[in-house]
């Protein structure tokens, strides 16, 4: 099979998995962090491309467009992993924008690509998701609301890198006495 059907194969039962397991609420935030160099089995911020973005890009718009949920991109550390959004995020969350454009060498593949196919695009420089992936061990936990709950999956890699899925939950208060619905 060829590596691109391969790692539509595997982003799209990926992403059934994660539907099946995180009930997601209308607008909640899902960011992606993706080295597109670690997919094809290159070294992070090393070899990708905007080939291998093109790839999983419509996948994951399919997927936030079913749940109703708002899709992010963390760029890579040489924009300090700012997040590459729809200005209607930006906007809904009440984030301010950077001054940044998103380029393959200075941003990372995945967030250039979806800098050029959102309709209104803008670069913010942090955020608290609901809801992340993590493909290729680009540490989005930065971008997770506490508390971070990791997601165990089937699918363990995309093309050779890593994918890692995780959930938040609100932070459990109160001690011993406390109740937690």
């Amino acid at each position: 099979m060829e590596a691109k059907n391969l790692w539509v194969e595997q982003i799209e039962q990926l992403l059934l998995e994660v539907e099946q397991q995180i009930e997601f609420h209308e607008n909640d935030l899902f960011v992606v962090g993706c080295s597109t160099s670690e997919i094809i089995g290159e070294k992070i911020g090393t070899a990708g491309g905007l080939e291998v973005a093109e790839v999983l890009f419509t996948p994951l718009r399919a997927f936030a467009n079913r749940n109703n949920i708002h899709l992010a991109f963390q760029g890579c550390e040489h924009i300090n992993r700012a997040i590459t959004m729809e200005r209607a995020t930006q906007l809904h969350y009440r984030l301010p924008e950077v001054s940044v454009i998103p380029v393959v060498r200075a941003g990372g593949s995945m967030s250039a690509y979806a800098y050029t196919h959102f309709s209104d695009p803008v670069v913010v420089e942090h955020v608290q998701a609901h809801a992340g992936i993590d493909i290729g061990q680009t540490l989005i936990g930065m971008q997770l609301k506490p508390v971070a709950v990791p997601i165990r999956l089937s699918i363990k890699k995309i093309g050779e890198a890593i994918v890692l899925i995780a959930k938040t939950r609100p932070k459990l208060i109160g001690g011993e006495r406390a109740f937690y619905g």
